[in-house]
């Protein structure tokens, strides 16, 4: 018993360590596996070699199948060029397996200690996070040892020997086997190098290890296929698991020649089994790479996007799956707030012609969208919280709060302009009461003004320039100028006993101090980008009365 916990105990930390550095490879350079991947996928061949160099570095062709599924899934990589990426990723993967294959005892111990002294001296920074990724490698290396030691013992076993020879040499069923086997440990990687070993040690059968191989592909695919929600996004799974299949097909047949092949060419029987994982992948690229465009096609009619709903606003772009990528679910949810952002812009400008018709209708379809936008922020708040901080680099970090701030402003400016909309019609629609003339230039004006920050803001949300920062900044102080002289006009006018004036004084110095509020929070969104660039000021005091202040102090 005690040697058989030894072995679940090494495939555990063997899987663990591949968890690892697929973790810490993503933490240390995701954003930068995202942009390989988003300007590498020109064409077929190109997107192969992108797939092997991101997936050599993540160890999992199941996290590269979740971030470029969600390229196609938003229309930013085609299905085709996707299905080329994932033929390079499982070259990736065998690949991985070739180098993990070797005897690297000595790296073991190394790793580990260069990683541990590198994660706990610079922890969240990024000579942390390769620290990170070193222990993971050492943890892989050394769990390859203990699972060596582990399965001496059990040759001696007659009830290990037994079960073994008891197995039907069926290559069909150590497919199956294989696949379910992989879906279970979540690591393709991982089941190879566990099958070569057991096949080194005689525990299993050659031709049994072949097929359970054959199953591990099958099973990776099944993987990525289970953790891809929508039916867009499992197109690229469902076309490399076709892949797959399909080559399965062409090799079962061919596995007692292959077996014959590798014998004589390889003299290690944990070699054979790595150099056969390696050599499928290889062919089966070699084999497909020209079939990706029908694949593509195929997939495209078997899964069909839903219709879009019409008017939907419910959240569009909160990737669950994204989540195991933190830099991609920041970008996830930047684009939600951004998508809140277009809702708010639609209450804002409904504002006017809800005053100038006298629109109840309007109105009240236009404050029922308050009800999305606090959706929105609730959902985008819930998502950020699913990211793990410690997870983020420094600059990520500063996005995850600027979003968070973002959100709660556009939040704010909903509720604003719902309780505007509430007394335009309490005051004015509902008393069939009108602006003056001059009051209703003024307000169109302010609102003008208005819809142009709020859309600068976005911008400046976007894209973080420091000089559209400043300007946005510098509105906040022309808007506030504007918003007390047209209340000095507005005052002018009742002195002139104007009746138009008269009766909409409280709705119309209301409605301007409302519409500086929101301009208000529209300029917040200048503020996280000018303080990382340094350009805030401390205070809005002229220096000679911060001196003043500081003397009476003293």
């Amino acid at each position: 018993m005690i040697h058989l916990l030894n072995l679940l105990a090494a495939i555990a930390l063997l899987v663990w360590g591949t968890q690892i550095v697929r973790t810490g490879v993503v933490r240390l350079a995701g954003e930068r596996l995202r942009s390989i991947l988003a300007h590498s996928l020109s064409n077929r061949f190109r997107a192969l070699l992108a797939g092997i160099g991101v997936t050599t570095l993540v160890q999992s062709s199941t996290a590269t199948a979740l971030i470029v599924s969600s390229f196609v899934g938003r229309g930013f990589v085609g299905t085709a060029a996707g299905l080329a990426v994932m033929l390079g990723a499982e070259i990736g993967t065998a690949l991985m397996a070739v180098v993990l294959s070797f005897d690297l005892s000595w790296l073991s111990p190394l790793l580990i200690f260069v990683g541990v002294v590198l994660f706990i001296s610079r922890e969240k920074t990024n000579v942390g996070r390769a620290g990170r990724v070193a222990i993971g490698f050492g943890l892989i290396t050394l769990s390859l040892q203990l699972i060596v030691t582990a399965t001496q013992p059990l040759i001696a076993s007659p009830a290990v020997r037994g079960l073994i020879v008891a197995l039907p040499n069926d290559s069909w069923l150590d497919l199956l086997v294989g696949a379910a086997l992989t879906v279970a440990s979540y690591s393709s990687l991982a089941f190879v190098l566990l099958t070569a070993t057991l096949a080194s040690a005689s525990l299993l059968p050659v031709t049994v290890a072949l097929g359970l191989v054959l199953g591990a592909n099958i099973g990776s695919g099944i993987t990525a296929l289970i953790m891809c929600a929508s039916p867009v996004r499992r197109r690229l799974p469902l076309g490399s698991l076709l892949f797959k299949i399909a080559g399965c097909l062409i090799a079962i047949p061919l596995l007692p020649q292959i077996h014959v092949l590798l014998q004589n060419h390889i003299p290690t029987v944990h070699a054979q089994v790595i150099g056969f994982h390696l050599a499928f992948n290889l062919a089966r690229a070699a084999l497909f790479i020209a079939f990706t465009a029908p694949m593509s096609r195929l997939v495209e009619r078997l899964l069909r996007a839903p219709p879009p709903e019409a008017g939907s606003t419910r959240p569009r772009h909160l990737d669950p799956s994204a989540l195991a990528t933190p830099s991609l679910a920041i970008s996830c949810a930047a684009r939600e707030a951004l998508h809140q952002a277009d809702v708010v812009e639609t209450m804002l400008r409904g504002i006017v012609p809800v005053i100038r018709h006298n629109d109840l209708a309007l109105a009240e379809q236009l404050r029922k969208l308050d009800d999305t936008v606090d959706e929105l922020y609730s959902a985008i708040k819930f998502y950020l919280t699913q990211i793990s901080r410690e997870a983020l680099s420094e600059r990520e970090g500063r996005r995850w709060t600027d979003i968070v701030s973002f959100t709660i402003n556009m939040e704010q400016i909903g509720d604003i302009i719902e309780r505007v909309l509430q007394d335009i019609e309490d005051k004015k629609v509902r008393k069939n009461r009108r602006f003056s003339d001059a009051g209703m230039a003024e307000i169109a004006h302010l609102h003008e003004r208005l819809l142009a920050n709020l859309r600068m803001g976005m911008s400046v949300f976007l894209d973080g320039h420091v000089r559209d920062a400043k300007h946005l900044l510098e509105e906040k102080a022309a808007f506030r100028n504007l918003e007390h002289e047209y209340a000095a006009n507005h005052i002018a006018r009742l002195r002139e006993n104007t009746a138009q004036s008269i009766e909409t004084s409280s709705l119309h110095l209301d409605l301007i101090s409302d519409l500086k509020r929101i301009n208000s929070h529209i300029c917040s969104i200048a503020y996280p980008i000018l303080e990382s660039a340094g350009v805030l000021a401390q205070t809005r005091l002229r220096p000679s009365q911060r001196a003043d202040l500081a003397a009476d102090e003293t």
